[in-house]
């Protein structure tokens, strides 16, 4: 009895997603190693003791920011510079790593006159992008 098994084939779009994908979660995950070092190592000055942390800690997440004086949404943008907001740059790049891989799909889908795909791409870039930035009230912080 011989068994027969179905070779799939994986699309050059959905190889060049997955290996885009696979080296921006790298790159993420390794960013986030460096700036947690400068943060624990105190090489930049944190926006918030850790003091101020510990001090802080049993507040609402509200009062916290209040007590703190800490951004919410994208405001953390302006304090980048700072030991605490500079680990902030690893995680948005994991977090836009979709929208980024669904961007190199866009011309290939283009090129080979698919539509549909190319719709459901711009349309999923549109909608993700549109709940990262905030303008609805529920997404960037």
């Amino acid at each position: 009895m011989t068994i027969q098994t179905n070779r799939c084939v994986t699309p050059p779009e959905q190889m060049r997603y997955a290996m885009i994908l696979e080296r921006g979660a790298y790159l993420g995950i390794l960013i986030m190693l460096i700036t947690y070092a400068i943060y624990a190592f105190g090489i930049l000055t944190p926006h918030v003791p850790i003091e101020t942390v510990i001090n802080n800690w049993h507040l609402g997440v509200h009062d916290y920011l209040k007590a703190t004086n800490s951004p919410t949404g994208w405001d953390w943008l302006s304090l980048v510079g700072t030991g605490d907001f500079i680990n902030f740059i690893g995680l948005v790049l994991l977090a836009v790593m979709t929208i980024i891989c669904y961007a190199t799909l866009i011309l290939p889908y283009f090129r080979c006159g698919d539509f549909i795909y190319l719709s459901i791409v711009i349309a999923e870039i549109a909608v993700l992008t549109l709940a990262a930035s905030g303008i609805l009230g529920s997404g960037g912080h």
